[in-house]
């Protein structure tokens, strides 16, 4: 037997390469992150390191397993929380507004049995999963007003999303963990610069709305000024009468000559005799 490795070398290397192939892939290493179905021949036989609720990553189950060669394959199964896009589309809310929504969803596997039944795959999986968050999601929105998107009733809309889309992932060995809206958008064009018109118009009723009030309110404030001015001139010139003609007679001399103080007085020429009434301030007191 020695001479006939000897004589077929060649021969030999090739033997003892298949060998350790058999051998090396009779013994998988099982991620942390990953679990297993073992297929014979098509048919689920034993799980590998099975996800269970409450168990950290990297529990007992991972190492090293074994598998009949050429008879066995595994099939991965991530273990982890992964995520599915619900393609962007269109929704038409009960105030017949269409709207641009995207959203996704976080999954994990956590029956990789009934996975591999039904779905064969991760990737299947996913494809299953993404036409029905699209359906779930579009028959919620369906269901209210664009306004509530903005409100926080948005996250129950998101919690039932998320409840109706869990009991069919569970056919598939899912459980959904969350299902969140990216982006809500009118689409583009018409509608789009329709709302934008309804909202600046809106803005601006406002706006309008707020400046009456102001004018009402400094009114007000400037009558509530006045009259407390007018009390306290009144209360002062009924001690001093001739500093009551004094005050009212430099207000004319203001008005007349120099103006009101809100608008530049235009040049002002009168021809009054010097013993005129108007004048008198100017005289002084002995005249």
């Amino acid at each position: 037997m020695t001479d006939f490795f000897r004589r077929h070398s060649i021969l030999s290397i090739v033997i003892a390469l298949i060998a350790l192939f058999v051998v090396i892939s009779s013994f998988p290493i099982v991620p942390e992150t990953k679990q297993a179905v073992v297929v014979r021949f098509g048919k689920p036989v034993r799980i590998l390191n099975r996800y269970e609720p409450g168990r950290p990553i990297g529990g007992a189950g991972a190492g090293i397993s074994w598998r009949i060669p050429f008879a066995e394959d595994v099939v991965w199964i991530d273990k982890r929380v992964q995520d599915v896009d619900m393609q962007r589309q269109q929704v038409l809310s009960t105030d017949q507004r269409r709207l641009e929504v995207d959203a996704f969803a976080r999954y994990r596997i956590v029956d990789p049995l009934l996975m591999y039944v039904r779905a064969r795959n991760e990737e299947q999986l996913r494809e299953q999963l993404r036409p029905i968050l699209g359906s779930e999601v579009r028959n919620e929105l369906g269901r209210i007003e664009f306004a509530q998107l903005l409100t926080p009733e948005r996250q129950g809309i998101m919690d039932s999303v998320k409840q109706s889309l869990n009991l069919i992932a569970r056919q598939y060995g899912a459980q959904i963990i969350d299902v969140r809206i990216k982006k809500t958008d009118l689409p583009d064009g018409t509608p789009l610069q329709s709302a934008y018109d309804r909202m600046r118009t809106a803005r601006l009723q406002e706006a309008r709305s707020i400046r009456a009030q102001g004018a009402k309110q400094a009114q007000i404030i400037r009558a509530v000024a006045d009259a407390e001015a007018a009390r306290t001139y009144a209360a002062s010139f009924g001690k001093d009468v001739d500093f009551y003609d004094f005050y009212r007679a430099m207000q004319s001399y203001q008005t007349t000559f120099v103006g009101d103080g809100q608008e530049k007085a235009a040049p002002t020429t009168i021809v009054l005799s010097p013993d005129n009434a108007y004048l008198k301030e100017f005289a002084g007191k002995g005249r």
